[in-house]
C-alpha cells in the first residue's frame, strides 16, 4: 500500500532527469569561457570569435531555460499528483482507523500529517531529490574536467565528495535525534493552535487569550527551542565540511599556480581551475544543505507511513440483525491505559424502549460506557449485546447505524443547516428536515435569512449553544435510530435554552426508542425507568428513583447533596 501511495510516475521521473540535465548543461559555460580565454591570451581574438562565443552562451542559456521551465513545471505537477494521492489515501485510511484513535491528544498528529508532513514530502519530489542528483553529477563532471587539466586538482575536488559521506553520517544522527523531536513539537504546536483557535471565544471571555495562554506559548517555545537545538547541532558539522572544501579549493589554486609557474599549466587553464574550484565550493554547499534537508524530510515520509500502518477496524461479517434494542453488558472491563482500569467487570441490562439513566461521579466510567456501546473502543474483557446480538460480531458502522448521539459538544460543519442535518439521514426530504426541526424546537431557523439553507459558520459559531444542541436533537430525530444516547445534553446552557432542549428531547423520547442518558443534574433523570449508579468503574446500585431513595445508599446521598446546591 505504502509503495503505491509514494510512487513517482513516469512524467515526474522525466522532469527530474530534465533538472539534472539542465545542471550539466550549465557546466558547459566553462568550456566556452575557456575557449574565449585561450583566444584572449593568444592575442588572436576577433569580433567573430566574440560573436560565436556569445551565440554558444545564448544557446546554452536557451536550452537551460527551456529545460528548467518544462522540468520545473512538470515536477511541480508530478509532486502535486503524488501529494493528492497521499492525501486521498490518508483520508481513506483515517476512515478505517479504529475510532478510539481520534482523541484530542492525536488531533495535531493527524492534522500535521495531512498538511505539513505531506507538503514536506512533496518538497522531496519537486526540489530536493532532483537537486541532490544534479549537484552530485555536476561536481563529478567538474572533477573530471579539472582532472583533465590537472590530475591533482581533480583528485582534490573528487575527495570533497568522499569526505561528504562521513559528514552526512554524522548529520543523519543529529537529524534523526532533533528532526524527529522537532516534528513532534510541531504536532503539539498544531494541537495547541487548533485548541486555542477553537476555544478563543471562551478564553477571551475569561481573559485568558493572548499572552495569558501559557499552554500555547509553551508549545511555541518548545518548538522554537528544538528548532534552535537542531540548527546548533547541524551547523558545526556543515561548517567543518565547508572548511575542508574551501581548504581544498585553496590547495587547488596553489597547486595550479605552481603548475603554471613551471610551465605545466597555461594562464587560461589557471583561471578556469580557479573558477571551477570556487564554483565547486558553492555547489557542494548546496549539495550538503539539500542532503540534510532531504534526510529531514524523510522523517515526514516516515510519519505518513506510520499512519498507514495504524490498526484498522477489523472487517467483521458476522451475524448482527437485532430485532429488539435492549442493551446488555456482561462482565465488561476496559482501560484506556494499561493497569488503569476504567470499567471493572461491569454487568447491567438496559430495557428496550425505556429511558435508562447513568449517574456517578466524574471519572466513574459513564462516558466510557457510551464509547464502548458506540464501538469507539473494544472492551478488554466481556461482551456487549444489543437485542441479543454481540457487538464484537460486526463493525462499528453497522452498530452506529442504530444509534443517535446527542452530545454536549455538538460539532457542526461550516455548511447550511440542511446539509448539517443530512449527515444524519442523507435521503431526507426538505419537508422531513423541517418537521424534525419543529420537533426539536429549532424555531430560530424561521428568523434566518435563508431558512434551512443558511450557513451556520465554522463549527456552528453563528449559533448559540442552545441552538446547536437543538440542531443535534433534530439530527437524532431525523436519523430515526432505535437507540438514543444523551450525554449531558443540557449541560452549560442557560435556563431558557435548557428548557427548550428538554422539550426537544421530550419529543425525541416520544418516538418509543431505547434511551440512555448521562446527567450530573439528578432532577433531570428522576422520571427515568431505570437508573444505574456507577462508582469506581462498577455498578453499585440500580433501580428507579423511588427504589434507590428507599435504599439510602450512594444514589440517595448524591440526591440529597444535589438538593443542597443552591
Amino acid at each position: 500500500m505504502n509503495n503505491k501511495i509514494f510512487r513517482t510516475d513516469r512524467k515526474l521521473k522525466i522532469a527530474i532527469a530534465g533538472v539534472v540535465l539542465e545542471g550539466l548543461i550549465s557546466g558547459c559555460n566553462f568550456l566556452v569561457l575557456f575557449k574565449v580565454l585561450e583566444l584572449i591570451f593568444g592575442k588572436s581574438i576577433s569580433f567573430d570569435d566574440i560573436k560565436r562565443a556569445t551565440i554558444y552562451l545564448a544557446i546554452i542559456f536557451g536550452l537551460r531555460l527551456v529545460l528548467y521551465t518544462v522540468s520545473y513545471t512538470q515536477s511541480q505537477i508530478g509532486g502535486a499528483v503524488v501529494s493528492k494521492r497521499i492525501r486521498v489515501g490518508l483520508g481513506d485510511k483515517l476512515r478505517r482507523i479504529v475510532l478510539g484513535s481520534f482523541t484530542k491528544q492525536r488531533v495535531g498528529y493527524y492534522i500535521n500529517a495531512a498538511t505539513s508532513e505531506v507538503a514536506d514530502f512533496e518538497q522531496i519530489l519537486t526540489h530536493k531529490l532532483a537537486d541532490i542528483i544534479k549537484y552530485w553529477v555536476l561536481v563529478l563532471m567538474l572533477s573530471c574536467y579539472s582532472m583533465y587539466l590537472n590530475k591533482y586538482v581533480g583528485l582534490i575536488m573528487f575527495s570533497s565528495l568522499i569526505i561528504l559521506i562521513p559528514i552526512m553520517k554524522l548529520s543523519i544522527v543529529q537529524v534523526k535525534k532533533y528532526g524527529t523531536a522537532k516534528n513532534l513539537a510541531r504536532e503539539e504546536n498544531v494541537s495547541a493552535i487548533t485548541e486555542y483557535i477553537t476555544g478563543s471565544q471562551t478564553l477571551r471571555s475569561y481573559g485568558l487569550a493572548g499572552k495569558k495562554n501559557t499552554a500555547l506559548r509553551s508549545s511555541m517555545k518548545l518548538f522554537s527551542n528544538i528548532s534552535y537545538e537542531y540548527e546548533r547541532a547541524i551547523l558545526p558539522i556543515g561548517f567543518v565540511f565547508m572548511f575542508l572544501v574551501y581548504v581544498g579549493a585553496a590547495a587547488s589554486i596553489s597547486i595550479s599556480t605552481n603548475a603554471m609557474n613551471i610551465g605545466r599549466l597555461s594562464s587560461p587553464e589557471l583561471i578556469i581551475i580557479t573558477m571551477l574550484s570556487l564554483f565547486s565550493c558553492k555547489v557542494e554547499a548546496s549539495l550538503y544543505i539539500s542532503m540534510v534537508a532531504y534526510r529531514n524530510l524523510l522523517i515526514s515520509k516516515g510519519k505518513i507511513s506510520g499512519i498507514f500502518k495504524e490498526n484498522e477496524e477489523k472487517e467483521i461479517s458476522g451475524k448482527y440483525e437485532p430485532k429488539t434494542f435492549d442493551i446488555c453488558f456482561k462482565d465488561v472491563s476496559f482501560a484506556y491505559e494499561e493497569n488503569e482500569p476504567v470499567l471493572n467487570h461491569v454487568n447491567f441490562e438496559i430495557p428496550a424502549n425505556k429511558i435508562t439513566a447513568i449517574v456517578g461521579e466524574s471519572g466513574s466510567g459513564k462516558s466510557t460506557i457510551f464509547n464502548l456501546l458506540s464501538k469507539y473502543y473494544e472492551p478488554d474483557q466481556g461482551e456487549i449485546y444489543i437485542g441479543g446480538e454481540k457487538l464484537s460480531s460486526t463493525n462499528s458502522e453497522r452498530v452506529l447505524s442504530d444509534i443517535s448521539l446527542v452530545d454536549q459538544d455538538v460539532f457542526l460543519f461550516n455548511d447550511t443547516v440542511k446539509n448539517n442535518l443530512l449527515f444524519a439521514a442523507p435521503d431526507s426530504t426538505d419537508d422531513e428536515i423541517i418537521d424534525a426541526c419543529k420537533k426539536a424546537h429549532c424555531d430560530f431557523i424561521d428568523f434566518m435569512p435563508n431558512g434551512i439553507d443558511t450557513v451556520v459558520g465554522e463549527n456552528g459559531n453563528k449559533l448559540s449553544g442552545g441552538e446547536r444542541q437543538r440542531l443535534s436533537v433534530a439530527r437524532a430525530i431525523l436519523r430515526k435510530s432505535n437507540i438514543v444516547l444523551l450525554d449531558e445534553a443540557t449541560a452549560s446552557l442557560d435556563i431558557e435554552n435548557e428548557l427548550l432542549v428538554k422539550k426537544a428531547v421530550l419529543n425525541l423520547l416520544q418516538e418509543g426508542k431505547t434511551v440512555v442518558m448521562i446527567a450530573h443534574t439528578l432532577p433531570i433523570i428522576q422520571s427515568a425507568d431505570k437508573i444505574l449508579v456507577l462508582s469506581d468503574g462498577t455498578i453499585v446500585e440500580n433501580g428507579t428513583h423511588e427504589q434507590l431513595m428507599e435504599r439510602k445508599g450512594k444514589y440517595a446521598a448524591m440526591w440529597n447533596a444535589s438538593l443542597q446546591v443552591k
